[in-house]
Formats: C-alpha cells, structure tokens, sequence
C-alpha cells in the first residue's frame, strides 16, 4: 500500500513498525519531532494534524501541568514519574511504545467520530 493512499491510524502504525525508515536513528526525540512537523504541515495545509490530542492526553491522566503532549506521554507511560528528561533506554523503550499506543487511540476516536457526522 501507498503512503499517501494510508489512512492516518495505517500510516502512523506503519511509523511505528519502522520509525528509522522515517527518522534515522530511531530515538524518542526524534519520533517527537517528527510528528511535530507532521502537525504543523498538516494544520498548515488545511489538515487536523494533532488538535485535540493534548486535551485527550489530559483527560486520560486526570490532570493537567505545564508540559505539553510529548510530557504528557511521558506521564502516562511513567506514572511513577522520571528523573531527567533524558530517560534510560528502558524507559525511552517503553515510553515509544506507549506514544504509539496512544496515538492510535486517539486518531481511532476522531475516526469514529468523523464516521457519525
């Protein structure tokens, strides 16, 4: 299948399977700044991008703070909290894994909210 013909939950899980293939190096800081960049491209150009995940971040931990949604994920993965932003692989390791899980879910509401209008 084509990228371009991908939904966005296709896409993003084919990311997911392969992040080097799409950032090098396959790291944590990396992956966020590439959906960064899908955001703004997307929203740029009359897409969704991300709006709305942030708030559903929020909502699903029960709280807000001063982090945006990359620390939000962090929350969420490390509900016992992290040391330093840079996190050990273990942790980076799992907190990639729940980014995408996330995401997943997120773009899977807004498809079915999209499918009732």
């Amino acid at each position: 299948m084509d990228l371009i013909d991908m939904s966005e939950r296709e896409y993003w899980a084919f990311v997911a399977k392969r992040p080097g293939m799409f950032i090098g190096r396959s790291n944590l800081s990396g992956l966020e700044a590439f959906l960064e960049g899908y955001d703004q491209h997307s929203m740029r150009h009359g897409g969704p991008g991300l709006s709305g995940w942030l708030e559903s971040l929020v909502a699903r931990r029960g709280r807000d703070c001063n982090h945006g949604w990359s620390g939000q994920v962090r929350h969420v993965a490390l509900p016992d909290g992290w040391e330093h932003w840079e996190l050990s692989a273990d942790q980076e390791e799992h907190v990639i894994k729940v980014l995408f899980e996330l995401l997943d879910e997120f773009l899977a509401e807004r498809e079915a909210k999209a499918a009732d209008m």
